[in-house]
């Protein structure tokens, strides 16, 4: 098997420490699992195919029969996009249960799926009187995939959430990041993460996104205009594309923090120059791991919530961009050529390794 290849790999010097594994998962207890949907050649044929698509799976309170809520907030840059169960984030400042990212199209099935999933998974179920809300979000793999013949189906999102885990996470073209372009080229899945001190205690913060947005003029790595001087193979998009992020932490943030925390993903995404554009949905969701607890039906009066003080987080704001930053580059580096339905006939490349890093060492930025 052949060594997966990330942006650090190719001597990008990215700033910032990083976890172990340079990921969501090395925020303690947080899990990934993806199902990767690549079947059928040549010309669409809408319900046949090519089929170019996934699921993305986060358990962001890891395994178990029990329901636990995670603090959490989000932001939308631009609203051209979906993520359920926002409404209630914004009121209440938690979610339970999972986080999955799809296709535009398939939101509702994984949305049904992953509500079946908790059923079948918690016993809060089976023992009292409890409601599901899981959050699902997307991004648009039509020119890729035949989004309109809805192909993901319930044992999809099944196999995504049964098969999280934590360790190394795949990127590129996996998941729900399977049919994704991103600043023209190939895009997808990327991750990864950033290790911050605060009073002497260590803690992770982990990004994870699906990135479809951009187009090639502005694409902007370390500060250099890579956009412009790799311009071959343009797809001739104008921004029709979106970004979900995920970012995670087992800091103990409060959720009006975690809103905060999760607006910062627009300065991370717009280190590449996006900005954020009309057709774009740019949606961000922020989680801690820290002040776990049962389920807010059943916990008592009284919560004691333990939390960061505001003063404290500017080293977190900048892990949070830092560690977005560099996930969608390794979304990019880890992606593969896949051919065009829309339009057909072409192919919408990867981004080249060594292309890329003669550019960026003509500009000092590679090692």
């Amino acid at each position: 098997m052949s060594k997966v290849i990330r942006a650090r790999d190719l001597g990008l010097a990215f700033p910032g420490t990083p976890g172990k594994h340079n990921a969501l998962t090395d925020v303690p207890g947080v899990l990934v699992g993806f199902a990767t949907i690549s079947e059928g050649e040549g010309p669409l044929v809408v319900g046949q195919g090519p089929i170019r698509t996934g699921v993305t799976a986060i358990l962001p309170a890891g395994r178990g029969g029990e329901m636990v809520p995670v603090w959490a907030g989000f932001h939308a840059l631009n609203g051209n996009g979906e993520m359920t169960g926002t409404h209630w984030i914004h009121d209440a400042g938690y979610l339970v249960g999972p986080i999955c990212i799809t296709n535009t199209h398939s939101v509702g099935m994984v949305h049904h799926a992953a509500t079946k999933w908790m059923i079948r998974t918690y016993s809060a179920f089976h023992e009292h009187h409890v409601w599901a809300m899981p959050v699902v979000a997307e991004t648009y793999d039509g020119l890729l995939n035949d989004i309109n013949g809805q192909h993901v189906r319930e044992s999809h999102v099944f196999t995504a959430l049964d098969t999280a885990g934590d360790g190394p996470i795949a990127e590129g073209n996996v998941g729900g990041g399977t049919g994704m372009i991103c600043y023209e080229f190939k895009g997808g899945t990327g991750t990864s993460s950033r290790r911050v001190a605060i009073d002497g205690i260590n803690y992770t913060v982990g990004a994870l996104v699906q990135a479809n947005h951009g187009v090639r003029e502005w694409l902007t790595i370390l500060g250099v205009p890579v956009g412009r001087h790799l311009a071959a193979d343009r797809l001739s998009m104008t921004e029709q594309g979106s970004i979900i992020v995920i970012v995670a932490t087992d800091i103990p943030l409060l959720a009006n923090q975690l809103t905060r925390l999760a607006k910062r993903a627009a300065i991370g995404i717009g280190r590449h120059g996006t900005p954020g554009g009309n057709n774009s949905g740019d949606i961000f969701l922020a989680f801690s791991t820290a002040n776990r607890g049962p389920l807010h039906q059943f916990a008592p009066s009284p919560l004691t919530l333990r939390c960061i003080n505001d003063e404290r987080l500017d080293n977190v704001y900048l892990a949070c961009v830092e560690a977005i930053e560099e996930a969608v580059i390794n979304a990019l580096v880890a992606a593969k050529d896949t051919p065009t339905l829309r339009p057909p006939g072409k192919v919408c490349r990867a981004i080249e390794h060594d292309r890329l890093v003669e550019v960026m060492r003509a500009y000092n930025r590679c090692a």
